[in-house]
C-alpha cells in the first residue's frame, strides 16, 4: 500500500520526487523503489522522520509496536504522523510513542495507484482539525477521501480497503462467462472492467441508488432479469454481505491487544 501511495502521489504531479523519502529495511526494495520512481530512500526511521514534516506509516499491523518504537525519539510535536495500518488504533498509537502526537489514521485502498482510490480519514484524540485538512491534501491527489468516526474503520477496512480484489474477482468472473459464451479473452475482460467502471461512475455521479439504476436496465421479460436471477440464486447478494463482514471480523482481531 505504501509503494500504492508513492505511485498515486507521483501521478498526480502534487508531491515532486526529491520530497519523497521511503525507508524500508529491504535493501533490494529500496533500490527497486528509487530505481522505479525516482524517489530517495533510507533504512534508517528516525533519519527519515527527523527530515519529514509528514511521516506515512504504511506497515503490517504486527510490524507497528516496532515501527513506532524506531522514531519515539525522533519524532516532534510540529510533525505529522499518518497511519494507514488496519487493525491499528490511534490510542495503541499513542500509547507505544509515550506522548501525545498530531495523528491520523487512514484506510486507502488499491486504486489509489491510479488515482481512482477511496480513503477514509480520521483525527486522533487532541489532534488540531487543521491536520484533517492537511492529510486530505495527501490523500485527494489519488483518490476520494471521506472523514468517519474511528469506531468505523474497522468495517470500513472489510468494505472499501479489501473491496477492490472483491470487485476483481467479480470482473473475472464475468469475463469467465463472456469466454464460455465464445468472446475472446482479452476482449470478455475489457468488456467486464469496463462495465464495471461505467456502473460504479453512474452510482457516484448520479446520486441514485443502485438497485434503481438496476430497475433502469432490468426490464420486464429480458436478458438482465434473467441473469439476475440467476444471482439471486447463486446467493451473490448474501456472499458479498458476508465478505464484508468476514474482513471486518479480522480487522478486529488484528486490533486486539
Amino acid at each position: 500500500m505504501g509503494e500504492a501511495l508513492v505511485a498515486g502521489l507521483l501521478k498526480a504531479g502534487k508531491i515532486p520526487k526529491k520530497d519523497i523519502l521511503v525507508s524500508d529495511v529491504n535493501e533490494e526494495t529500496r533500490e527497486r523503489l528509487e530505481k522505479h520512481y525516482g524517489v530517495r530512500s533510507t533504512s534508517n526511521n528516525a533519519d527519515t522522520v527527523s527530515e519529514s514534516d509528514i511521516i506515512l506509516l504504511c506497515v503490517q499491523p504486527r510490524e507497528m509496536a516496532h515501527a513506532l518504537e524506531s522514531i519515539r525519539d525522533s519524532i516532534s510535536s510540529e510533525k505529522l504522523l499518518i497511519s494507514i495500518a488496519a487493525g491499528v488504533t490511534t490510542d495503541f498509537i499513542q500509547r507505544v510513542l509515550g506522548k501525545k502526537q498530531d495523528l491520523v489514521r487512514a484506510m486507502p485502498n488499491n486504486p489509489c495507484t491510479i488515482g481512482e482510490g477511496m480513503i477514509v480519514i480520521t483525527l486522533a484524540n487532541g489532534t488540531p482539525g487543521r491536520r484533517l485538512k492537511e492529510a486530505a491534501d495527501v490523500f485527494s491527489s489519488v483518490g476520494r477521501t471521506l472523514m468517519l468516526e474511528e469506531c468505523l474503520f474497522d468495517a470500513v477496512t472489510g468494505l472499501s480497503g479489501s473491496g477492490p480484489a472483491y470487485a476483481y474477482l467479480f470482473i473475472e468472473a464475468l469475463a469467465d462467462g463472456g469466454v464460455k459464451v465464445g468472446i475472446p479473452k482479452n476482449t470478455a475482460v475489457t468488456l467486464a472492467a469496463q462495465t464495471v467502471l461505467g456502473a460504479a461512475r453512474m452510482v457516484l455521479e448520479t446520486g441514485e441508488h443502485p438497485a434503481k439504476l438496476r430497475d433502469l436496465v432490468a426490464t420486464p421479460g429480458g436478458t438482465t432479469v434473467h441473469g439476475l436471477c440467476e444471482f439471486e440464486e447463486g446467493k451473490l447478494r448474501a456472499s458479498c454481505s458476508r465478505a464484508v463482514e468476514r474482513a471486518t471480523q479480522r480487522a478486529k482481531e488484528l486490533s486486539a491487544p
